[in-house]
């Protein structure tokens, strides 16, 4: 499936996190696709999960006893969509990284937050 010039920058990725932006480049792939291209997570869904719990419970529009590892920013905590994206701009920051927009717009849960995240190469 993949030359052999492929199978070396991937293994050689796999040593690296620093690396992984490159090696999308040059696989013609987007960074945070290369998670799903290649079936691994970055950092521990555990760990991101609870990191962006606490960014939200910390969000000022958010009732923090309202928050649970399954809510929707929309139906369950009651946000808006201008507070949505204040969210997920607030979980940038938390993870030193950013999401481009279609990617955010796609982002209506912790849950999905903690896919994206957890998959992001980039991910600190």
């Amino acid at each position: 499936m993949f030359s052999s010039a492929a199978r070396t920058i991937v293994s050689r990725a796999a040593a690296s996190a620093a690396s992984r932006g490159a090696v999308a480049n040059r696989l013609n792939v987007q960074p945070s696709m290369m998670a799903v291209r290649f079936a691994s997570t970055f950092l521990n869904p555990a760990e991101v999960q609870e990191r962006i719990i606490t960014v939200v419970k910390n969000f000022d529009k958010c009732d923090p006893a309202k928050v649970s590892s399954d809510s929707k920013f929309v139906d369950d905590l009651g946000l808006d969509s201008l507070d949505s994206v204040e969210v997920v701009m607030a979980i940038e920051d938390e993870f030193a990284i950013e999401i481009p927009d279609a990617e955010a717009d796609r982002i209506a849960s912790i849950g999905d937050a903690v896919e994206y995240i957890a998959a992001h190469p980039m991910a600190k």
